[in-house]
């Protein structure tokens, strides 16, 4: 049981980190991508509505340049000869024409310069006759060659994020002399700019940025929550399978192990035990015989006490090596361990071992091998004694839980050390200076041939404590 319950080697899970890396590496490369894409998307529909609003400023002032030159230009050059928008009637008339046009058009401001880079009409009145210093953009109208520059206005954050408080799109394109069916000529007359104001397409641009980032945000959380749950539990199952091929992997060694020393036993025993047999009646007749002669010769008494020490070794050997299947029947174990207090009263007396009994009834039966049991419990009570060589408490405590009874024996030893804890139960391992380090084995082989369960622990502050589960029968009707 401590070696099932120990945790699993770092090779045995590495595999499965390794998975763990790739997946969530996975994950946040997919939200990096994604966001991303939103961005290209983003630069894309910023792009494409530049595209559109230029379209847009071009077939405007196609339509600008057309009305101009046949409801402006051509009456005023028959009325007046010359075009003077200084004038009021010719301001007048070329204001309401090119307001008349542009009525159903986004067009925030609007500008017509002379070929002299004197602004000729404007929406503001008070810019008609100033004269600019020109640009790029003017002179390459002037030279019938239509241009667009984005002028975008906020704090260096906003510009900087692609998402400026004030955007604006200035297109200069050349204002050119039709002819009478309406063909435009390469003939310019001057330069139309027209300002559009595109601060809130690109917030909605923006708006539609926010949503995506958040959308995506939230879906690769809820995939990283969902991937969380399914690594835990793929972790929790390979784990699990892990701890479970461990086990077998120990159950065979330990198979093997029992295996071979099986076949030692049975080539040995019979070999031993016949001639131990022998020594110890010798020595027994030989006892009789020197006790008339010499009744203080303890040697007879030593030949007979090492060879009940060395069938015992024997018979230690035998059980461990080849455990007996336990024949079930209705057993109380609190019977069984009053057996073996009476059978240890003696040595409890008198070492003044004090025994604390705690019995929480009621205290159901259980199918078990009496005997064998007896046994199994007899060598835990032994150790607890043991453990303390000067005399001390023994605490027994029974109690039913979790469908089974469990059985706790309590010393006030100096425990177990932890390096030693995974150990105890391997054969031939013991810390004692007599003994075949094979009592807690032979222990474990019973109380799990009863289909329950071993565990041996340290208390605090000092001692050790044995715990034996042991499954209830079932009720009665149920398999």
């Amino acid at each position: 049981m401590a070696k099932a319950n120990r945790p699993l080697p770092e090779e045995r899970i590495k595999p499965f980190r390794l998975v763990k890396y790739f997946t969530f590496t996975g994950l946040v490369v997919i939200f990096l991508v994604t966001l991303i894409l939103t961005i290209l998307n983003t630069h894309w529909v910023k792009a494409m509505q530049r595209q559109k609003s230029e379209d847009y400023a071009h077939a405007l002032i196609e339509n600008l340049n057309h009305q101009v030159f046949l409801q402006f230009i051509v009456p005023i050059g028959m009325k007046f000869g010359r075009v003077q928008l200084r004038n009021p009637d010719q301001f007048e008339r070329m204001d309401t024409v090119v307001r008349s046009t542009l009525h159903s058009f986004k067009v925030q401001d609007l500008n017509i310069y002379s070929m002299n880079n004197t602004i000729s009409y404007s929406f503001e009145e008070q810019r008609i006759g100033v004269v600019t210093i020109g640009g790029t953009a003017l002179e390459q109208a002037k030279a019938g060659k239509t241009s667009s520059k984005l002028i975008q206005r906020g704090s260096f954050l906003q510009i900087l994020l692609g998402f400026p408080r004030e955007v604006q799109l200035v297109t200069f394109a050349p204002l050119r002399w039709e002819e009478p069916l309406g063909r435009i000529t390469d003939t310019v007359l001057g330069v139309i700019e027209v300002v559009q104001d595109l601060s809130a397409d690109y917030q909605t641009i923006y708006r539609i940025q926010v949503l995506l980032v958040i959308t995506s945000t939230v879906l690769m959380g809820a995939l990283f929550v969902v991937l969380l749950f399914v690594v835990k539990r793929g972790e929790s199952i390979i784990e699990k399978r892990a701890a479970e091929r461990l086990q077998l992997k120990e159950q065979l060694n330990r198979a093997e192990k029992l295996s071979a020393m099986g076949e030692m036993v049975a080539s040995i025993s019979h070999e031993i035990r016949n001639p131990l047999g022998i020594i110890r009646s010798s020595a027994e007749l030989l006892k009789k015989k020197v006790t008339q002669v010499d009744p203080a010769n303890a040697m007879p008494d030593i030949i007979i006490e090492e060879a009940t020490r060395l069938n015992g070794i024997i018979t230690d050997f035998i059980n461990y090596a080849r455990p007996r299947n336990p024949k079930l029947s209705d057993c109380r174990v609190e019977e069984v361990i009053e057996k073996n207090l009476a059978f240890l009263a003696p040595q409890i007396e008198g070492k003044r071992y004090t025994i604390r009994k705690d019995y929480r009834r009621p205290l159901p039966a259980v199918l078990a091998d009496a005997t064998m049991l007896h046994q199994s419990l007899l060598n835990l009570f032994i150790n607890a004694m043991q453990a303390m060589p000067e005399g001390g408490e023994i605490g027994v405590r029974l109690y039913a839980a979790n469908q089974s009874l469990r059985l706790e024996i309590e010393d006030e030893g100096a425990g177990v050390p932890e390096e030693l804890l995974e150990k105890i139960w391997d054969p031939f391992f013991t810390t004692k200076d007599k003994g075949t380090g094979l009592g807690l084995g032979i222990v474990k082989n019973i109380i799990e041939a009863h289909g329950g369960s071993i565990g041996i622990a340290n208390r605090t502050p000092r001692g050790a404590r044995a715990t034996v589960a042991l499954p209830l029968k079932p009720p009665e009707g149920r398999a």
